[in-house]
Order: structure tokens, then C-alpha cells, then sequence
């Protein structure tokens, strides 16, 4: 098991050098320049082109993406704002756990609503009940986030006037945020889990359960459900991430200052460090969020846990005997 972790951290190297090179083109390749927004539009020539010289700009791209890596490798260094002057990890750090809550929060959410809907849409198949859930899941899943929070803040900040339009200074701010991203997901892992049961719930073993006298929640919590949480589980973690890249635009819509705003921010004043910064974090996040969905397996399903370590066995028998061979 903690070879398989290694190897799977190991894999994160390449994927972020890729993520890394990929942005960095797109910023390089993108209209407008630094300089010339950080100075502003009164600005002589002159001045502009000794800005674009000290901040680097005037470097091949392969020199200025190697010195980029470079410096995060060495220093851990990102970069530093053009806008703000401050290091680019700092303005990260600051916003993350803004970010971060939001995401816990409708991830939450979209879990107790999407795990018990979409267990009874399963074993309540084609009812009205199954019916109405996947005709609301196929909604949640249609609606773009950005024009949900606009409609969930006409109605419940315009018209009825009884939750906050922006901010997030407290529980009663979290409230349409959350609702913005959670149903969504939540539409997507009530879909996920009436498929996985209604997989599991037809197996034989599922029949002998219930002949043996067991009750239909017994059945269906220690036997059904243990059994259909692999790709449960999948689907809640990339949900999990996908929400960390959502909140984005949600946290726009709702001027929440997190990671998502200030990306947004410093896509329009062209402050590219803090775009490469905030794009290699989140993909960080979400490698990291993958590795801690592959580990749950092993915990969800003790056939996944076995083969692991029966892998290790081998390996180690087969050292052994290369061993006893070399000595023999």
C-alpha cells in the first residue's frame, strides 16, 4: 500500500510539469501586455520596456519557464505580484481557505442529498419518487452554476429580501453559495448512486440477505450500499475538486474574496504569476484529492486492500528467490 501511495505522488510530478507548461504558454501567447497594465496607459515607451526588461518579459519562453520552474523547485517560490507587489503564495494562502470552505461546504450539501436520493431512487425504482429525482438531477446537472446564483440571488436577496446577495463573513453568507455548487453535484452523485445500486441490489447475494430474514435497511446499508460506494466514492471526490475549480465563477457572482475571485481578477489585469500560481494549486488539490480517493478504496472495499498487499507478497518472494538464486 505505501508503494502504491509513492508510486502514485511520483505520478503527480509529470502531470503537474504538464499542467504548469500548458498555462504558462497560454499566458505567454494571450493579448495584451504586463507592463504596459501595471503602468497604465499614460506611460512612455521608455518606461514600459525597462518594466517588460525587469520583470523579465523580454526573455525567449523557454527561458522564462525554465527560470519559472526553477524558481519553484529550488525556492518554492511562485512568483511575485505585478499588482500587488506581495508574493504570489501569499495571496494563494490568504484566499485559500475561503475557498476551500466553500467547497467543503457544497460538497457536504450535495452528499446527504445526493447519497439518500439516490439510494431510494434505486430501491424504489420507477416510482414517482424515481421519477421526479432523476427529472431534478437531470435539471441540477443542465444548470450552469453562474445563472443559478443569479436566479437563487434575484429571488432570495431581490424579491423575498431574506439572505445576503454577496460576501462571506458568516453562516447566513455561505447559505446560496453553497446551494449554487451543491446541487449540482449533488444531481450528479444522485445519478451515480441509483446506477451503482441498482447494480448491486439485483446480485444474488442480495436475495439471500433477504430470504434469510434480514430487514430491508439492514440489506440495504451493510450489504447494497457497502458493495456500491466504489464508484460512489469516485464520483464525490471529483465532485470535490470540480467544486474547488467551480467556485471560480460563483465566487464572482457572489463576491466572495477567494482563490476563484482573485484568479478572475488577475486573468483581466493580465497579473500572470498569480493565474500560474492559483492554476498549479489547484491542480495540486486535485491530484492530491485523487490519491486520498484511491486510498479509501482500500478501506471501502477489503478486496481492493488484499490485492494490494498480495501484490506486495509477490514481489517480495520473487527478491527472495532472485536472492537464493545469486547465492546459490
Amino acid at each position: 500500500m505505501y508503494r502504491y501511495i509513492i508510486k502514485r505522488i511520483l505520478m503527480m510530478i509529470p502531470v503537474l510539469l504538464g499542467v504548469t507548461f500548458v498555462i504558462f504558454s497560454m499566458m505567454y501567447i494571450s493579448e495584451g501586455d504586463p507592463a504596459r497594465m501595471i503602468l497604465g496607459e499614460g506611460a512612455q515607451e521608455s518606461e514600459v520596456e525597462a518594466l517588460r526588461e525587469e520583470l523579465g518579459l523580454n526573455d525567449p519562453f523557454l527561458t522564462r519557464y525554465v527560470n519559472y520552474i526553477k524558481g519553484i523547485v529550488t525556492k518554492g517560490d511562485l512568483g511575485t505580484s505585478y499588482v500587488t507587489g506581495r508574493s504570489v503564495s501569499e495571496e494563494i494562502f490568504d484566499r485559500w481557505p475561503t475557498t476551500m470552505l466553500l467547497a467543503v461546504l457544497s460538497v457536504l450539501l450535495a452528499t446527504a442529498i445526493g447519497i439518500p436520493a439516490g439510494i431510494i431512487s434505486a430501491t424504489k425504482q420507477y416510482s414517482i419518487f424515481d421519477n421526479l429525482a432523476m427529472v431534478l438531477a437531470l435539471v441540477g446537472v443542465s444548470m450552469p452554476n453562474f445563472w443559478q446564483g443569479l436566479v437563487l440571488i434575484l429571488v432570495f436577496s431581490v424579491y423575498l429580501n431574506i439572505l445576503p446577495p454577496s460576501g462571506f463573513y458568516g453562516p447566513i453568507y455561505w447559505i446560496l453559495p453553497a446551494v449554487t455548487i451543491g446541487t449540482s453535484t449533488a444531481a450528479t452523485i444522485t445519478r451515480m448512486t441509483r446506477s451503482s445500486m441498482l447494480d448491486v441490489i439485483h446480485q444474488d447475494y442480495i436475495r439471500t440477505a433477504r430470504a434469510k430474514g434480514l430487514s430491508e435497511r439492514v440489506t440495504i446499508t451493510r450489504h447494497a450500499l457497502k458493495n456500491a460506494l466504489i464508484p460512489i466514492i469516485t464520483t464525490v471526490g471529483l465532485q470535490f475538486g470540480r467544486g474547488l475549480g467551480g467556485a471560480i465563477l460563483t465566487e464572482s457572482i457572489f463576491s466572495i474574496p477567494g482563490l476563484g475571485k482573485l484568479m478572475v481578477d488577475s486573468i483581466k489585469a493580465r497579473n500572470y504569476p498569480v493565474v500560474q500560481g492559483g492554476v498549479l494549486f489547484i491542480a495540486i488539490a486535485f491530484s492530491i484529492i485523487n490519491l486520498v480517493v484511491d486510498i479509501l478504496y482500500a478501506f471501502a472495499d477489503p478486496r481492493i486492500k488484499s490485492q494490494y498487499q498480495s501484490q506486495s507478497r509477490k514481489k517480495k518472494r520473487s527478491t527472495t528467490q532472485e536472492k537464493a538464486g545469486e547465492a546459490a
